[in-house]
């Protein structure tokens, strides 16, 4: 249900179960924190990435904001600086303190970021556990912020990774278990073959969506084939082998040049020692996993590749015709928020965010929130790529078919990967 969808009742109480979702995933961002030394908190390599310390203090500020603020009585921020530190892009708040700057923000400490959670924490639990008139809206905006806590978990892991995999020391963040991957070997990547159809698309559900799920609405699909498994690492390897980083033809102008000026040889975190190739990782730097589905590509690579293999990158409609009709499966292999490392399944299909080739812009219909909580997302459908899926960092219960992951094309920290479409014939 979207803020703008809410209606006022006259139930004035708070489902108890909307606190225990508050809390569990307040928990949750905390837990994952806990193999960081007192020092990584800090880190922030480029603009893109932001410190652990950052959206821990962001996301509560999220909180503060957006409900504390106009819905609790009386109520008194901890510190009325942090409503400037700590905005990330609202302008409808205010001003925010410049994002490639936020690694220069020592203070406040962590622990007085640690501080700020509980206070939000204790204000939250006080609002919801009172009656109230704003009911059904406190409820859409907290749930709202809880999703988007969700999204910084999982952009805790790519920065953390981003930022650790700077140092040459490459640090481990955690120590690897023991593998239980099977050992079959991966068979050839297989195609789902699909007719012409006029389908539905976006959320049409009843529960939680972000607003550019929706509104659902037909489209055309034209015959397609989508494969039924990622583009794996040693796949990839063929095609760095067979000189597909020096190969013009298969890339994109604007991917070309990014080849040119940034020196991309193979994915993000790949480097060759003794003629083979390793990738750094949460567990540290490791052989490469020829098995896996490559990850941290970047639109234009896994473009590049497509065009190379004979093959194209599905369009946001075609992926997820296919995953409604149950032919891109996997969320189950999620649930443990394993990191691509360490996916137990050979064909891991669904481990990683799916570059589409489709610009992220509004359904048709689509309408901004009123207010600065419609900044969400409106403001950023410009000259980006639509992403679908899910990763193996994306918190248990924050994806769907629906979901609209975006990114600008030359990025590649997040866990990204390749699946290839084609013309039916």
């Amino acid at each position: 249900m979207s803020v703008r969808e809410v209606e006022q009742t006259s139930d004035k109480h708070f489902d108890k179960a909307l606190l225990a979702d508050f809390r569990r995933v307040r928990l949750q961002s905390v837990d994952s924190c806990r193999p960081l030394q007192l020092e990584d908190y800090g880190l922030q390599a480029v603009a893109e990435t932001s410190p652990t310390k950052w959206h821990l203090a962001h996301t509560s500020w999220f909180f503060e904001t957006f409900i504390l603020k106009p819905y609790r009585a009386d109520y008194q921020p901890l510190n009325q600086h942090y409503e400037y530190v700590f905005n990330s892009y609202y302008n409808g708040v205010g001003e925010q303190f410049p994002r490639q700057k936020r690694g220069l923000l020592s203070r406040p400490s962590v622990a007085e970021v640690m501080q700020y959670r509980d206070y939000v924490d204790g204000e939250i639990s006080a609002l919801l556990g009172a009656d109230s008139e704003f009911v059904e809206v406190i409820t859409a905006l907290l749930t709202l912020g809880i999703h988007h806590e969700q999204q910084h978990q999982e952009l805790f892991y790519t920065d953390i990774k981003y930022n650790l995999g700077q140092n040459p020391l490459l640090p481990v963040f955690t120590e690897a278990p023991l593998s239980t991957r099977e050992t079959a070997t991966l068979g050839e990547i297989g195609y789902h073959r699909f007719n012409p159809a006029l389908v539905s698309i976006g959320y049409g559900g009843t529960g939680f969506c972000f607003d550019n799920e929706r509104p659902q609405h037909l489209h055309q699909l034209s015959g397609f084939c989508i494969a039924d498994r990622l583009v794996s690492c040693g796949e990839y390897i063929q095609f760095i082998e067979q000189g597909g980083y020096r190969q013009p033809q298969f890339w994109l102008a604007d991917g070309w040049a990014a080849v040119q000026q940034q020196g991309w040889q193979a994915p993000l975190y790949w480097q060759k020692i003794d003629d083979c190739w390793h990738e750094f990782t949460l567990h540290g730097l490791l052989p490469v996993d020829l098995d896996r589905p490559v990850c941290h590509v970047s639109a234009y690579e896994a473009d590049a590749y497509a065009s190379w293999a004979g093959a194209r990158l599905p369009t946001e409609q075609e992926w997820e015709w296919a995953a409604q009709q149950g032919h891109i499966n996997g969320s189950e292999r999620r649930q443990q928020l394993l990191r691509p490392e360490l996916m137990t399944q050979p064909n891991a299909c669904d481990g990683l965010w799916q570059w589409t080739s489709s610009s992220y812009s509004g359904y048709p219909g689509f309408v901004v929130e009123d207010g600065a909580v419609g900044e969400y997302n409106g403001k950023f459908m410009a000259n980006q790529l639509v992403l679908r899926g899910g990763s193996c960092v994306t918190s248990p219960g924050h994806y769907r078919s629906s979901y609209r992951n975006f990114f600008y094309p030359g990025q590649r920290w997040q866990f990204s990967g390749i699946r290839l479409a084609k013309n039916s014939v």
